[in-house]
């Protein structure tokens, strides 16, 4: 990898992270388009440099991050079980996931579509969605730092099915939050917040496993990724704030997620 594979490549993970479209699918699909052979630098440069985009809500959101420790409890109780699942999981997602297109298309067409049928079915504010609200005790108006510790786990949960790649943590943490009455806006930025221990996890947890082998420029590379990833990110996350705002749903990236499937099997 050379320098500006490198800038290209963050700025695919800086801009992907937070959307429900995968970055590490794009990440995958970015370096086999590329050509960029498959080795273990290459595998730990697409864990590590999502945590650069991962410092952008750390600079966005570090006042709500570092005041509410009510967040700060229901963000650790999502993780507990992201974590024990990735220490679980890691040499068999490492060895055997990333890099593996064919699992990441896989990935992002099912996931594609059923983002669509969530969006088109989505139960709002209609007699069927009290009653099931109701059944489950859920409540669309839960703020995240009310949230059941149950319900966080619920989410970590779901986040970690997230693992394999073209599935998309932000999809899933998205849809897990409103799953347990969260509104989009706090089921976004509870996603953004979660991201932050899986994503130190995770990159800490691989280079410790795998750094000692990397040259002084692997280790400039991976810094320069780190801080490019964290300058896009930032411009995404502002942007996807301001977008649900305006009461957007999803359903567009569905239809991208199965577009960039169709068009990798079709062209690649």
């Amino acid at each position: 990898m050379n320098l500006i594979q490198v800038l290209v490549l963050a700025a695919v993970e800086g801009v992907t992270e937070f959307l429900p479209v995968s970055s590490t699918g794009h990440l995958i699909l970015a370096v086999n388009a590329a050509g960029i052979m498959q080795s273990e630098f290459v595998k730990s440069f697409e864990i590590a440099i999502q945590l650069g985009a991962i410092s952008a809500v750390v600079v966005l959101y570090w006042r709500k991050i570092t005041t509410d420790m009510e967040v700060l409890k229901r963000v650790a109780a999502a993780f507990v079980p992201t974590g024990i699942a990735g220490i679980l999981a890691y040499r068999f997602v490492k060895s055997y996931l990333l890099g593996n297109a064919g699992v990441t298309i896989a990935a992002l067409l099912i996931g594609g579509a059923g983002l669509i049928v969530y969006e088109k079915f989505k139960i709002q504010n209609t007699g069927k969605a009290s009653a099931a609200r109701a059944k489950f005790k859920l409540n669309s108006n839960y703020k995240i730092q009310n949230l059941d510790y149950w319900k966080c786990i619920g989410i970590g949960l779901m986040q970690a099915v997230a693992m394999v790649p073209g599935v998309s943590r932000a999809l899933m943490t998205i849809i897990g939050g409103e799953a347990m009455g969260l509104s989009r806006r706090e089921a976004v930025e509870f996603s953004f917040m979660l991201a932050i221990p899986t994503m130190a996890a995770a990159t800490g947890w691989d280079l410790v496993r795998s750094g000692w082998g990397f040259s002084g420029g692997q280790w400039g590379l991976l810094a320069a990724g780190f801080l490019a990833a964290a300058v896009t990110a930032a411009v995404t996350v502002k942007w996807l704030v301001a977008w649900v705002k305006q009461q957007h749903n999803l359903e567009i990236f569905g239809w991208y997620r199965i577009a960039l499937a169709g068009g990798w099997w079709l062209f690649a």
